[in-house]
Parts: C-alpha cells; structure tokens; sequence
C-alpha cells in the first residue's frame, strides 16, 4: 500500500491523496475524524515530492488491514519550507518523537505498527470494556496521527513485517495505551525507543485489569494466539490484584500462581516472559519519603523472578527514586494534576496520584529501557543507536518536554487506582 500524498501528479505505483481523501469503509483508506487538511503542490518533475498534504491542527490518515505487524514508511519535508512532525499510531502510541526538515530537505522514516482486532483466530472474541468499544486500537484500521508545529507528509508505504519480533504488553490503566488526553502510560511511548525494522510493540493492556480479569476476559488468549518463538511477553498488575473482590489474590500465594500461569504459556511458544514489578502510587510521608501503597507485591514478584530465573524490570525500585529526586510538589508534573479549563470541556480541576501525563509515561518509559539494557541484552541490541543512559534520579526536565497532544479528552479518570 503506498500512498502519494497532495494535488500534484501522482507517482507511478502510488495512489493519490489529497485534502477531499476521506476514510469510508469502501475505499479502505483516507483521512480520518474529521481531520482538516491543506493540499499544497509546489511543482516539479519529482512526482512524489513535489507536493504534500499539511495543517494547522493534528490530523489522522487510516487504513484497513488485518492483524499483523506492519512497517510504515513515511517521507516528511517541503521543497520550500521547513516542517516539524510528531507521528502517532493508533491509539496515541508515540512512534517518531519529532522530525525536522529543512528546506529542500527531506527526511523517510520508518516504524513498525502492531495491529490487532478483537476477534480471536481459532474462535472466540476479546471481552472489550465499554470504554474500549470506540477505542482506535481495536478497530479494523491502521490509523496515524500527524501533529506539532509543520506537519508535512509527502507519502505513505505500510507493507507486511511477519518477521519482526512482538514485544506484548499485559497490564493494567498504567501500561495501557490510554486513548483520551490527558492520561498516559509508559506502554504507549516505548515504541518510539526501537529501531524500525524489527521490533514490534503490542500493548494489550486495559484499565482496571487484574491478572485474572486480563485471562477471563480472552486477552491472555489473543496474545497467545499470534505468539512466536523468539518474542517477548512483559507483564506488569499489582494496582488492582491487591483490591478486595473476586480477582483479589494474596501476594506470595495466588499473585505469584496468576503469574506463573503467563510465564509457563509464554514459554511454551518460545517467548521469553518479563516480570515488571509495579510503579508506586504518588504518596509521601512527612519527611518527604515515597509511602509504599503496594505492600508486598513488588517484593513477591521480585522473589518469583529470581525463583524461575527471569529477567526483571524493577519499576517499583526505579520510580521510587525519581519521586523522592522530585519531591512532593516536582511529581505533580509527571501525573494528571491540571486546573479547571486546561482542556476543552474540562469543568473540575483534575487531581490523579495514580495515572500519569505524558511526560510522566514517557519519564518511566524511560526507566522500562534502562531495564531493558540491564535485563534484556538481546532485546537491548534493537533499541535506537546512541541512546544516552537514564539515571530515575536525574529526570528530564519538564520544560524541554514536547510531545503534542491528541485532540481527544476525556476528563473521566481511567479504571483502577
């Protein structure tokens, strides 16, 4: 599928998109809700960079494919202009962090897009929660996002990427890939951290999710049904396993029998399972010291890995020392903490110690590759070259932070606390 993009003379091989290019199930490709774009044609012989499709404002071009891994080729840039993209795919997860062009200039990209439905091969469907029904992840489409200050593509390449290794996601509301703004979690930003030809991520994550729920409601069954030797399954619950109810469970009994349920499946299709042990809520003591909410879970998983010899991302350990660099007021930046009319529609003032911002997600998601590098030297081995180090006790500042938002908000906090 490769799509020239603009009004002027369309490349041979490519299909032709310009501003009046919307999405209908018919034609299987086009922009997306309600996205307002311009068609700009500079001239020339150069068919497929001549022209581009821009806008003021974030916009969204989708695609109908079947599951898989996809390799989306995008070429940005302007023969008399400068322009600035953030590419997000599907559900906000971040795949190109900011692409500048110079004039003249131009600059192809490429990034691998998991793709999956609720329907599960072999039978069966995916139990989605309400909130989920609308939720670009679990369409039929591949859907891109295209935002910051210049956005311009000049075309679109996504073909078939069956050889490239999936990293699957399982967890709850704080690894989901959270669709409304202003909430996010680190399994949305990690994309954006690999290079772009072999590694896919997977995040079938979902608020409010406990390690039975993510098996009784057919997840655990989808990720298995497209697994394969050489993948990877991170697994991360705690929030809500530790909640009174029927998919309570006890840290060191039935927390650490839910687990080894993932662990021995992933094995059997030559993954390798990845115990994430939880990030801490946002709660302090008097003398400024991170309060533990999550009791002995984090210890319990830390021993299960040790006991069936597996890799282990200590998330808990690690947010840990970024809230206490922080401190009580610093950590408001990295959760949902915004006043009264920050976003459209929003009335109440937003106060979330649980869920994260985006510079938040993308602070631990940072922190997921740290142990990835520690952890994991195979997985290490596909992450972008000449990534500097990150120390939790030196975070980012939040003033050179800059991923766009999506023009969709929800002031509903997600499910789980």
């Amino acid at each position: 599928m490769k799509f020239d993009f603009g009004t002027g003379e369309v490349a041979e091989g490519y299909t032709k998109v310009t501003s009046t290019t919307g999405y209908s199930e018919e034609q299987g490709y086009g922009f997306d809700y309600e996205s307002e774009v311009l068609s700009v044609n500079r001239g020339g012989r150069d068919a497929l960079r001549s022209d581009f499709i821009t806008s003021y404002a974030p916009f969204f071009f989708s695609v109908k494919v079947p599951e898989g891994n996809y390799r989306v080729t995008v070429t940005f840039g302007d023969q008399q202009g400068t322009s600035r993209t953030t590419v997000k795919a599907e559900s906000r997860r971040l795949m190109a962090k900011q692409i500048d062009t110079n004039t003249d200039a131009f600059i192809t990209k490429s990034f691998l897009v998991n793709v999956y439905h609720p329907e599960i091969e072999g039978g069966g469907k995916v139990q989605l929660k309400d909130r989920e029904l609308d939720k670009l992840d679990w369409d039929h489409k591949l859907t891109l996002e295209f935002s910051n200050h210049s956005p311009k593509i000049t075309s679109i390449e996504i073909e078939r990427a069956e050889q490239a290794t999936t990293v699957y996601l399982a967890g709850n509301s704080t690894v989901t890939n959270q669709q409304n703004e202003p909430w996010a979690s680190w399994g949305q930003m990690l994309p954006v951290f690999f290079k772009p030809d072999r590694v896919a991520i997977s995040n079938q994550g979902s608020s409010g999710l406990t390690l039975k729920e993510f098996q009784s409601s057919n997840r655990l069954k989808n990720v298995l049904s497209h697994m394969k030797e050489g993948d990877y399954l991170f697994i991360q619950f705690a929030h809500n396993d530790q909640k009174e109810g029927w998919t309570h469970v006890e840290p060191f009994k039935g927390y650490q029998d839910q687990l080894r349920i993932f662990i021995n499946e992933a094995r059997k299709w030559g993954a390798t399972p990845v115990l994430v042990t939880s990030m801490h809520r946002r709660r302090f003591d008097e003398q400024g010291q991170v309060v533990n909410t999550l009791g002995d879970y984090p210890e319990a998983m830390r021993q299960l890995a040790q006991e069936e010899e597996l890799a282990l991302i200590d998330l808990h350990t690690m947010s840990e020392v970024m809230y206490e660099a922080l401190g009580v007021e610093g950590t408001r930046d990295l959760f949902v903490h915004y006043s009264a009319g920050t976003f459209p529609g929003q009335v109440n003032a937003l106060n979330d110690n649980t869920h994260f911002s985006n510079y938040g997600a993308y602070q631990l998601s940072k922190c997921i590759v740290e142990g990835i590098k520690t952890q994991l030297p195979e997985l290490a081995e596909e992450l972008v070259d000449s990534l500097p180090d990150f120390n939790p006790a030196i975070p980012d500042s939040i003033t050179q932070f800059d991923i766009p938002r999506t023009p969709i908000f929800d002031n509903r906090k997600p499910r789980g606390n």
